[in-house]
């Protein structure tokens, strides 16, 4: 692979609400880009800017030097990297997969394991910010793996993102990024029952959040998350449903660990009671209308349910 940063062919699997984006910014940069996605019009903004749209994850690796992957589990992330028609069937040696999504650090480690056996480096390099990161290149990039690996590739990534950290060797972006999910959760679990509380006393929720935003309280998740409760916007960002999937990573890696989360495995059960009653789909806003209802007697809740 080449060391500059500039006119280099690379590859991007996985064009959805994030993934899209960021392909896109790379393409501003001069980037040449080969497209793989499951739904062809996914791919249709990438290829409308010249890229080229490949028929599999092994046709993306025979035209890239570098492929970056933002698919959804840990599962696909084997399966486009190792699978029959996968990134290691079609990649030559020197090759380096950026995997960007948010998976467990033990896949991570696993997968990297059986590319180096073909000469194909990796860093698992999840990132934060959500899709207003992703389309204004303002994410957090946290990448785990070798040190030059991630120097090689650091002037792509600044294509993607404001803050990029080189966390360790391999799974380390990965759990890195289960940190962040667990703070996150919790703390718009935190935002959720303060709103929920200034509601049920006759306060003005947006007038709470207001002085909550001025203080010691304040933060990213209140902000954002915060102003979409007030406004009861439960439309969705990134759906809910893929926090239940980045918890259950974070649960696991603790549980392994013997380490305690409880404020964690409490969101867990919230989330759980949130795709129960039909809001996977919602943006995580939508945690404030579980707080709601535990506090409301037994006929309301089964109504609000309805």
């Amino acid at each position: 692979m080449r060391d500059e940063g500039k006119n280099m062919r690379l590859g991007f699997i996985g064009l959805g609400v994030m993934g899209r984006p960021m392909a896109l910014n790379l393409m501003k940069h001069g980037h040449e880009m080969a497209v793989y996605a499951r739904r062809a019009a996914s791919a249709e903004p990438l290829v409308s800017a010249g890229a080229r749209l490949c028929g599999s994850p092994r046709e993306v690796a025979e035209n890239a030097e570098v492929i970056f992957t933002m698919v959804t589990s840990s599962s696909d992330v084997e399966n486009v990297a190792l699978g029959e028609d996968g990134i290691i069937k079609g990649a030559r040696a020197g090759c380096v997969l950026v995997d960007m999504e948010t998976i467990a650090p033990a896949v991570a480690r696993r997968v990297a394991a059986s590319l180096a056996e073909r000469g194909i480096d990796m860093l698992d390099a999840p990132v934060s910010g959500g899709p207003a990161g992703a389309q204004q290149a303002t994410l957090s990039i946290m990448a785990g793996g070798k040190a030059a690996v991630f120097e090689r590739v650091k002037p792509l990534l600044e294509c993607l993102g404001k803050t990029i950290v080189h966390m360790g060797e391999s799974g380390a972006g990965q759990t890195t990024k289960a940190c962040n999910q667990l703070a996150l959760l919790v703390c718009a679990q935190g935002a959720a029952e303060a709103l929920a509380l200034a509601r049920a006393s006759g306060i003005d929720p947006a007038k709470v959040r207001e002085v909550l935003m001025a203080g010691v309280a304040a933060s990213r998740v209140l902000d954002l998350f915060g102003a979409r409760m007030v406004s009861r916007d439960f439309a969705a960002g990134i759906e809910t449903r893929l926090y239940h999937k980045d918890l259950d990573i974070v649960l696991e890696l603790a549980h392994g660990l013997g380490q305690a989360v409880p404020a964690g495995a409490v969101v867990m059960q919230h989330i759980n009671a949130m795709i129960g009653r039909g809001d996977g789909t919602s943006d995580l806003s939508a945690l404030i209308k579980i707080i709601e209802a535990m506090s409301m007697p037994d006929d309301a809740r089964r109504n609000d349910a309805a």
